[in-house]
Order: structure tokens, then C-alpha cells, then sequence
């Protein structure tokens, strides 16, 4: 950006303000909870809240029905955080905004062992972790010299993330306080879909057309899949997700179904086909599996959730377009936490949405 110089009054302005922003840079630098450095950043954050004008219960399916699914509250652009006393002040100095902790078009969720939210948003290149003990939320922008480009799915087992950058094509492995510990780039081409299943992780890669298995060191150790229709063959797998039994479900999103594999990568069922009906898919997404074993889908085209038992048998589905309580504008990922809490990212909204699962057992 060119300086400006115009009058006398505007180049001192000018001067004074630079001054300033070296003086609160070196101060916000210094506070806890500023910025730690290049792509990292660690601040508060408030829990979920009921959207205003929305505290009414809603419930799924309607009455005279006995819900299902009830509508909790939701976790908006700003992550329902208030930017601290030094942040409004570096705001005001810098002339910059909040949106640099504001969601753009989230994609990737996933809980960790405490239920702790990860957020992957390729609109904002970046990865958050909303730990919700400790009320904070971290951002990361970059991993060391390696920046994000499009990050689209995240794990996290311990104080290990793992995210799937299918603009790096590669997965990033890194550690809480921001140390890169390694990145998978050699046997992937457009990952996008990451699980972890005990000392495993799951890739699906979308080019490949394929599930791949490493450990958690980044060695691969299994691979499943090509091109084509049949089972264990795949056409732009997105999402993948497991079950406490080890079953692996994988979002077939272009064969528009969910494809069920064993531990072992066998292949097992079909969940759903292409279609335009109740446990019929468009453009299926997220994908998560509850206690009971209930299979959640998501569908980014009919804009609502799907629910199927462990079979794959339809049970119900929620959601229409818009963007009220319970509505969805283009959603992508799906977790499930303990006490069968749903955490839907609903993409175009540049939301969370939380749901309870509220039906019989």
C-alpha cells in the first residue's frame, strides 16, 4: 500500500498513527490472550447462545409428533465472542476489523476427547479450537512457514491436530502451541475428508477417488478404493467418520450414498442412493454416527440432515433452506458429542448449528 503524503497535517497524522501501531503491536503482543504469534492467535470466547428472536424450543419432527431433535442454539460468525478491551483498541488504531476472528464459509468440524469444538474455515484460511473448559478459543493461520490455503476437515487426538488442505494437498499435523510436527504430502492429491479411529487416521481423498489409513506418525499403512460405482469404489469421497464398533462410513458424494466399511476396509452396506426423496441424497456431506449407532448425513443441495439406523433403514430427516433456527444455507460437516449433542456446520450462514438428540434411546 502506497503512504500518503498529503498535506502537513495528514503526513504527522499519518506518522502519529504508525507510532502507535508499533507501540500497541509491541503491547498487544505481550498480553495474554493476543496474538502469540505469525498465525496463531488465543482470545476468549463466550458458550452457545440461543440466536436472539429465537429462543422458542423448536422440535423435530412437529407435533403432534414427539420430537426427535430439538434446536439448541447456534455459534455465529463472531463465535459469540466479545473482542477484549486491548482488541477494540488495536481495531480502533489499525483501522482493522473483527473479521479476522470471524467465520467466512466453514466447512470441517470435529470434537475432541473433551468434546472441545475444531473448526476448519477454507473462506478464512484458517483452524480454530474452541476449548470450552478454559473458555478460549485459538486460530491458526499458519503452521511455522507453512500457511493454510484451504483447509476443509480437522481432527484432533491429545494435543495433536490434524488438518486436510486440499488447496496444500497435503495433511498438516501439528501440536496445540503451533509446532509442526509433520505434513502427509506425498500420497495425496485432494484430501478431504479426515476420522480418527484409535491410533489410526482416515483420509478421504476426493482425486483419488479413495480411503487411505496412516498412522499417527503420517506413514500410510492401508489404502481402499478407485474410480467407479460398485462397492469399495468411490466417485469424489468427501466425508468420512466411525463408530465406536470401528466401522468407517464414507460420504461416495458424486454416487450419492454412504458407503459402510468394516475396520478392515471391507465393504459392508450402502446407506441411501441419488435421489430427490426421504433417504435419498443430492449432494451429501457430513456424516457422524451417534451411541446408538444412528447414522447422521447431511445434504448441502436439500439442505437438511438425514437420519438412518445401523442398518441404513430411513428414520427421519430436519432442515429446510433459510436461515431461521433449524434452517440451513449450503451445510457441510456434522459431530456428534457425548450425550448425543448434533454440531452442524451450516456453511453459507457462517454458522454452528446445535441440536439434541431428544428421542427414545
Amino acid at each position: 500500500m502506497k503512504a500518503s503524503h498529503g498535506t502537513e497535517r495528514g503526513g504527522r497524522l499519518g506518522r502519529a498513527r504508525r507510532g502507535a501501531v508499533a507501540l500497541a503491536s509491541l503491547m498487544f503482543l505481550a498480553l495474554p490472550g493476543g496474538c502469540l504469534g505469525p498465525g496463531l492467535v488465543t482470545r476468549d470466547w463466550a458458550p452457545i447462545q440461543v440466536e436472539e428472536g429465537k429462543s422458542k424450543a423448536r422440535g423435530w419432527p412437529a407435533a403432534p409428533a414427539a420430537p426427535r431433535i430439538r434446536y439448541i442454539g447456534s455459534l455465529r460468525a463472531n463465535l459469540g465472542a466479545k473482542p477484549s478491551g486491548w482488541s477494540r483498541l488495536w481495531n480502533a488504531i489499525t483501522g482493522l476489523g473483527g473479521d479476522s476472528e470471524q467465520l467466512v464459509r466453514p466447512l470441517g468440524i470435529a470434537l475432541d476427547e473433551a468434546d472441545n469444538i475444531c473448526l476448519a474455515d477454507p473462506g478464512a484460511g484458517a483452524v480454530y479450537f474452541l476449548d470450552d473448559a478454559r473458555r478460549r478459543l485459538t486460530r491458526w493461520t499458519r503452521i511455522g512457514d507453512l500457511e493454510f490455503i484451504s483447509p476443509v476437515a480437522v481432527a484432533k487426538k491429545g494435543d495433536t491436530l490434524f488438518v486436510a488442505d486440499t488447496g496444500r494437498g497435503d495433511v498438516v499435523a501439528f501440536a496445540a502451541d503451533g509446532r509442526l510436527l509433520f505434513n502427509i504430502t506425498n500420497v495425496l492429491r485432494r484430501p478431504a475428508g479426515l476420522a480418527l479411529a484409535g491410533d489410526r487416521l482416515l483420509v478421504a481423498d476426493s482425486l483419488l477417488h479413495s480411503v487411505l489409513v496412516f498412522d499417527l506418525q503420517g506413514n500410510l499403512r492401508a489404502e481402499i478404493g478407485e474410480r467407479g460405482e460398485g462397492p469399495g469404489q468411490f466417485n469424489f469421497p468427501t466425508h468420512v467418520a466411525t463408530d465406536a464398533g470401528g466401522r468407517i462410513y464414507v460420504t461416495d458424494a458424486l454416487n450419492g450414498r454412504i458407503q459402510v466399511l468394516d475396520s478392515n476396509l471391507h465393504y459392508l452396506r450402502q446407506i441411501g442412493s441419488m435421489g430427490d426423496g426421504s433417504g435419498h441424497f443430492s449432494r451429501p456431506k457430513g456424516v457422524a454416527v451417534d451411541t446408538a449407532g444412528r447414522v447422521y448425513a447431511v445434504d448441502a443441495l436439500f439442505d437438511n440432515v438425514q437420519i438412518f439406523d445401523d442398518q441404513g433403514r430411513f428414520l427421519m430427516d430436519w432442515g429446510t433452506a433459510g436461515s431461521q433456527a433449524g434452517e440451513f444455507w449450503m451445510p457441510a460437516g456434522i459431530a456428534i458429542g457425548r450425550g448425543n449433542r448434533l454440531f452442524v456446520v451450516d456453511s453459507y450462514n457462517r454458522r454452528v448449528e446445535v441440536f439434541q438428540y431428544v428421542g427414545a434411546p
